[in-house]
Order: C-alpha cells, then structure tokens, then sequence
C-alpha cells in the first residue's frame, strides 16, 4: 500500500482479503507492507474494522468470520500469535470469541521488519510492516527472496507503480486496488 491509496478501499480490501473465510485461503492476505506516511491512519482504520467482525456459525448472516478448520490449525494460530506477543505491535483483535468450536479471533500485529516473518500462517493473523517509500526496492528484493507468494494485492493510484511492482515481484496472481480473494 503506498501514499495514494484510498484509505476506505484499503480498509475493505484488507479485512476481506485477511479475514473473511477465516483467512484459511492460500490467497489470503498475511502480509501487509504500509507506506509510513499513512501508516497510522490505515493501522487505526483496521483496528476499528476488527472490532466490528462477528465471529460464529457461518449459516448465520449475521456472521462475518466462522471457525478455523480444525484443532491442529488452531493449536498452529494459537503458538503463532504467543511468539507474536514476543516480538510484534498487538494492533487489535475481534471481540467475542464462541465459547464452543474452533474459533480464532481475527488480530493484527505490527512486525518491526519483514524479516520478522518467518513462515506463511494460515488463519486470520494479519501482519502489518511499515516500509518508507525510498526502500521500495529493498521490500520487493525481500519478498522475493522468500520463495513463495501465490498472491499479491498492490494499493496505488499511481498506474506506473502497480506495473513496476508487478514486473519486479515474482508471484502467481496480482490484484490492483482490490481484494485478493474470490477470483473467478
């Protein structure tokens, strides 16, 4: 996400592309890379859009976020996020966990470098990174030194930056200015 971006958009963007299927999508959203500039803004905007999810039986309507796949995936979340609280921002999470079923509250932390990333986790745990515009390069030499990425999700209104990055980053699918999920 750079400087231009819609913050509304984003925002959306992030909470369906992170959260919604529980993030147990192999193109879920786990990383997200800031721009500083507008860091602040966005991280208050996903904090509060956390705190509106409702989590339960996904035969519900009323139910944004259902449960984790099984007890070994939630014991998988549940280790992932106590190494988390070691080392990250806690930046919020979704109230109201179920009392019954395996759930997984939908959280976000915000990491102090990409090297902090150390494996794909899947669930809801969205990792948060703020990079300044001059090290552009250096994030995308550091994505693609991690051997994987089916997805990427890319937030600009500046069209030469979208197909730069594009270009650059060695992924299977790209979105621009929208979420990651749901392809056709």
């Amino acid at each position: 996400v750079d400087s231009t971006a819609l913050s509304e958009q984003v925002i959306d963007a992030v909470v369906v592309s992170a959260f919604r299927s529980a993030g147990q999508r192999c193109s879920a959203l786990r990383v997200l890379c800031i721009q500083a500039d507008i860091a602040d803004e966005l991280i208050e905007g996903i904090k509060g859009a956390l705190e509106l999810l409702r989590l339960g039986d996904p035969a519900h309507l009323s139910t944004d976020i259902g449960p984790i796949i099984d007890d070994e995936a939630l014991t998988h979340l549940l280790n992932h996020e106590a190494k988390l609280r070691s080392c990250a921002k806690p930046i919020g999470r979704t109230p109201g966990l179920p009392e019954q079923g395996s759930f997984f509250a939908p959280c976000a932390y915000e990491l102090n470098s990409l090297a902090d990333v150390k494996e794909e986790v899947f669930g809801p745990i969205l990792h948060i990174v703020r990079y300044d515009a001059k090290d552009l390069d250096k994030l995308m030499e550091t994505i693609n030194s991690w051997g994987y990425g089916l997805t990427l999700g890319i937030q600009t209104r500046i069209t030469s930056r979208a197909e730069e990055i594009a270009k650059k980053l060695r992924v299977g699918n790209i979105y621009v200015n929208r979420n990651m999920i749901g392809a056709v």
